[in-house]
């Protein structure tokens, strides 16, 4: 009996210890969505200065392939390492970068320069992704993503309307410099507040032909994955040339800057509500085909718009992110119920969506646009999106699932009665 109150009052002690490295990591993740908003929707621009015509899909294309390969191999990093180890070397190589990018003019080095800086902050992220997975509980796995996902958004909410005014005023030097104080307040902070955060290494020895091995057995795994990909390659298209096509129309960046604030509020309000209605309600596959029907036919329509005014524009892109924000919590909700932090391999896997995701919009939009206008990247981008509803249809809700093991240990139960 007192082994059993001792179990219990340790548990409690460890949940407890573990929100409160959730909550520091709540504020890690608000101030990270905040310095890469800064830059994510204004880099397609500086690559475009630097190259002298749009079609900037190369060095998107070469800084994905690069990030893919090392995320694949991420877990042997934090094998050797240690995880939280990992992601301070990933971040302070995001500050070098930056800070080199402060001293350059847009140019061909200046480009080379911020390859490396999208590199380091996408194995930043995947770090810290790692690092949030190991203190979170699967049965609340869609609250805590959807918590984590909308303080991160908040953050993404702010970037592009400060980004955009200090772009306006001070031009590209002006607004590296201003992320690269950011980042270093980010780092000092997490020096302070994260000494002691679990810098586990992984025992686990496995080769990324064997990890595709092991991912390939779990159908439901690379069904969300696949789910995951269609979500970061209209996140690819849309960061890269949506941009670029309101500046070709005539929009300046200050009103661009309103209109990307207007299209980010869905992700604030919608993913934590959602990720709680998934963990005590519903199950995440219906509303992951709700998700890709708005996202595909509202991008759909960005085809047709000809207008110049901001609400018009505002609204179509609001709606495109009400779909976006539907599947990526439960995309994560579903995908984190699946696995644990020793998951790391999986974990890595995941992630290599992004990077996949912009690989695959770099190499077709770039071959599409030596025929085609712009405009025609967004029909691409519906069908692919809505080319997401097979396996979004055929996945295994959880739910059905935790009540399948529900009524199958009551059986298990009464026969051995």
């Amino acid at each position: 009996m007192i082994d059993k109150i001792m179990t219990s009052e340790s548990r409690k002690h460890i949940e407890r210890a573990d929100e409160k490295k959730l909550g520091i990591l709540s504020i890690v993740t608000f101030l990270f969505g905040f310095a890469g908003a800064l830059l994510s929707y204004v880099l397609s621009d500086y690559f475009m200065t630097s190259l002298g015509y749009s079609n900037v899909s190369l060095f998107y294309f070469s800084a994905y392939a690069a990030s893919l390969v090392m995320i694949l191999n991420l877990h042997r990093f934090m094998n050797k390492f240690g995880r939280s180890t990992i992601f301070f070397v990933f971040y302070f190589l995001q500050i070098c970068f930056v800070a080199f990018l402060t001293l350059v003019e847009p140019s061909i080095s200046g480009a080379i320069i911020l390859v490396c800086y999208i590199i380091s902050m996408t194995l930043s992220w995947a770090s810290l992704d790692v690092i949030v997975e190991s203190y979170s509980e699967d049965k609340k796995s869609g609250r805590i993503r959807g918590l984590h996902l909308t303080i991160m958004n908040i953050g993404i909410f702010l970037g592009p309307f400060v980004s955009t005014r200090i772009l306006t005023h001070y031009d590209f030097k002006g607004l590296f410099f201003a992320a690269m104080l950011v980042h270093m307040g980010i780092f000092l902070f997490m020096l302070v507040k994260l000494r002691r955060i679990n810098n586990s290494k992984f025992e686990q020895k496995i080769t990324v032909r064997d990890l595709f091995k092991k991912i390939l057995v779990n159908r439901n795994v690379m069904k969300i994955y696949s789910i995951a990909l269609l979500l970061d390659f209209f996140y690819a298209l849309t960061v890269i040339y949506v941009p670029l096509f309101l500046l070709d129309n005539g929009f300046s960046w200050d009103r661009i800057g309103i209109i990307f604030t207007i299209m980010l509020i869905p992700f604030i309000i919608l993913q934590y509500p959602l990720g709680l209605l998934a963990d005590k309600k519903y199950g995440e596959k219906e509303m992951l085909i709700m998700g890709i029907i708005i996202m595909g036919i509202s991008s759909a329509c960005i085809f047709f718009i000809t207008s110049k005014e901001i609400w018009v524009w505002g609204t179509i892109l609001f709606i495109t992110r009400i779909g976006a924000a539907i599947i990526e919590i439960m995309r994560d909700s579903y995908f984190y119920k699946k696995i644990d932090a020793r998951d790391v391999d999986i974990i890595g896997f995941f992630r290599t969506a992004g990077s996949v995701g912009y690989i695959l919009a770099a190499a077709t939009s770039a071959v599409l646009l030596l025929v085609l206008p712009m405009k025609y990247v967004f029909l691409l981008l519906a069908g692919v999106v809505l080319c997401g509803l097979y396996p979004a249809i055929k996945l295994v809700d959880n739910k059905c699932e935790a009540e399948m093991k529900k009524r199958t240990k009551k059986i298990s139960y009464g026969l051995s009665n």
